[in-house]
């Protein structure tokens, strides 16, 4: 429910802010890629192997 909320008024604000939309996806690509780089790390430390090879792959490196 709160995330329909945040959504809703993230909406509300981008018809009144325009130039806010460049900034929202600014943040979800860095969040996204900190969360890929965060995971990665903690494969590594571990040395977790995965069963999808699909997934090994991404995290291999």
């Amino acid at each position: 429910m709160i995330a329909g909320i945040v959504l809703i008024a993230a909406g509300i604000l981008l018809l009144i802010f325009p130039p806010l939309l460049s900034i929202i996806v600014a943040v979800f690509l860095i969040f996204s890629g900190a969360m890929a780089l965060s995971i990665a790390h903690y494969n590594r430390k571990y040395q977790r192997h995965f069963d999808n090879p699909t997934v090994e792959f991404f995290f291999r490196y």
